[in-house]
């Protein structure tokens, strides 16, 4: 049944703003396990790590936010050709 099944082109085509987004949910990965480890000594009771650590945790919201910027860029192409046609 799979090869009478036909694919979607607009699926298979990268859309403005598709790399935006999945480069910011690379970053907020990145960002939560930076958290989760600069957390883990207070848990663990073991000495914390030095200031520059808890400003890579930072990378969490700069990925939320690259990914936003991905999105509100899909959303306006998107107008743009429902406007156009």
């Amino acid at each position: 049944m799979r090869d009478k099944t036909q694919v979607n082109s607009r699926s298979a085509e990268a859309g403005p703003g598709d790399g935006l987004v999945r480069a910011g949910g690379i970053v907020f990965v990145v960002g939560a396990i930076a958290t989760l480890v600069t957390v883990a000594p207070l848990f663990l009771g073991t000495d914390p790590f030095p200031p520059a650590a808890y400003g890579v945790c930072m990378l969490m919201g700069a990925g939320f936010l690259l990914a936003a910027a991905g999105l509100l860029r899909a959303v306006s192409a998107q107008r743009r050709s429902a406007r156009s046609t």
